[in-house]
């Protein structure tokens, strides 16, 4: 093998609709780099066996390496495996090993495996099997001539352990071509236009290096990558890496895979932090994101979701004379909701959201995207801020979301300007 230029192709007819996104892609680009490897061509294929066909011809004549996701499992929409094999004109032979374990994997679980599940045991003929611990489908790699396939389940989390644990390492015994890495860095609670202008220094610093600003949802993010080998390129990443943190400081508050979330949950263990909450326009989503951090048990406590003043009222004790006098989207009520969460909970912090995510609601004084954070701390910390959430009800919540957890680790990164989240 001797592939230095890459095509992935993803397959399924619900790519190629509404309902679905092909991110597989992106994993794999990042993959395929660091291996030397550089992608020339990307596309999304139905189901159609035809069709299907056709396509893994043009990426083959694209580029000396595919690497295809989807189309593995046992129904009979599943044609990657046969579409190959009629191309290649080679057969599909049962591998009674492969069937073995499949017929164990059921076993364990208490079911029988359906006779369409035998269809996984096939593998073309002269296909390494690439195995899959995670999953039914083992994936595949597959020489013809000067061209290599590598076949890989659709499902993200099976693709991602299969190439990394199976079909890397393969590929990288041949892979010449400078690695590429990339590195991201993320921040929160500030617009991008801001946080463009203090790292302008940093991209006139490092011509000729690939540096991106991105908005995210909630976030932004600085994208940059550098090729070589692969200490060459670290080294180049580090150095960047440095100069935006000179710029930037605490408001980057991750790197790569960190979430907001993550991170305030790592900032709350290490400080014998408890959390409550207390959320309105947000409708139990803050909660959301922090309990998809595996053991947030360890600092958050819960959540009252008080979306009408009712709730306000009765779970977490905001006046009902401060709700008549100031409304539920107010510094007062925002103050009231987060002492009334530490309180209900028995938290060391307590953090309030209230706000108007739209369409409708909005004010002259109090217009659509208007929210209200509050924080409160046994130490004595009370803290505000009001800010104007952009976009649609759901980008509001986002926002609304990523600026009460940029509050909290702010606070508990002992910045004075903690209250602008």
């Amino acid at each position: 093998m001797s592939e230095r230029t890459a095509s992935i192709l993803a397959v399924g007819s619900e790519l190629l609709g509404t309902t679905r996104v092909d991110t597989n892609s992106l994993f794999l680009t990042e993959e395929l780099e660091a291996l030397g490897i550089s992608v020339v061509r990307k596309a999304c294929v139905g189901d159609a066996f035809e069709g299907l066909k056709a396509e893994i011809a043009v990426a083959l004549d694209r580029a000396p390496l595919l690497v295809v996701t989807g189309g593995l499992g046992p129904t009979d929409d599943d044609r990657t495996k046969e579409a190959v094999a009629a191309l290649l004109d080679r057969a599909l032979v049962r591998d009674e090993k492969i069937l073995g374990h499949l017929v164990e994997r059921f076993r364990r679980r208490g079911i029988e495996m359906p006779r369409v599940n035998e269809k996984q045991a096939d593998v073309i003929e002269g296909a390494v099997v690439l195995p899959n611990p995670r999953g039914s489908a083992p994936g595949y790699l597959v020489e013809a001539r000067d061209r290599t396939i590598v076949l890989l389940p659709g499902v993200p989390s099976e693709m991602r352990a299969m190439f990394r644990e199976a079909a890397a390492p393969l590929l990288a015994r041949t892979a010449r071509g400078p690695a590429v890495r990339r590195r991201v860095l993320k921040v929160a609670g500030m617009a991008e236009s801001a946080v463009e202008q203090l790292v302008q220094p940093v991209y006139a610093a490092h011509p000729g290096h690939e540096v991106t600003i991105l908005a995210a949802q909630g976030e932004i993010q600085l994208h940059f990558a550098s090729r070589g080998t692969p200490e060459a390129a670290a080294g180049v990443l580090d150095r960047i890496e440095g100069d935006f943190r000179k710029v930037l400081g605490n408001e980057i508050f991750g790197r790569d895979e960190e979430t907001l979330e993550g991170v305030v949950g790592e900032l709350l263990r290490a400080r014998g932090q408890t959390l409550a909450l207390a959320e309105s326009c947000t409708g139990g989503t803050l909660a959301g994101r922090i309990t998809d951090v595996s053991g947030s048990s360890d600092y958050f406590l819960g959540a009252a979701v008080t979306y009408a003043n009712s709730a306000k009222v009765g779970l977490v004790g905001v006046s009902p004379e401060t709700l008549d006098r100031f409304g539920a989207v107010s510094e007062e009520a925002a103050r009231e909701m987060a002492a009334g969460a530490r309180r209900a909970f028995g938290a060391t912090i307590g953090l309030a959201v209230t706000g108007i995510a739209g369409p409708g609601g909005g004010t002259p004084d109090k217009p659509v995207g208007t929210v209200h954070l509050a924080l409160e701390n046994g130490d004595g910390t009370r803290l505000h801020r009001r800010f104007i959430a952009p976009g649609d009800r759901a980008l509001v919540r986002r926002w609304t979301t990523s600026a009460a957890l940029n509050m909290v680790r702010l606070h508990l990164l002992g910045r004075a300007d903690a209250r602008r989240g």
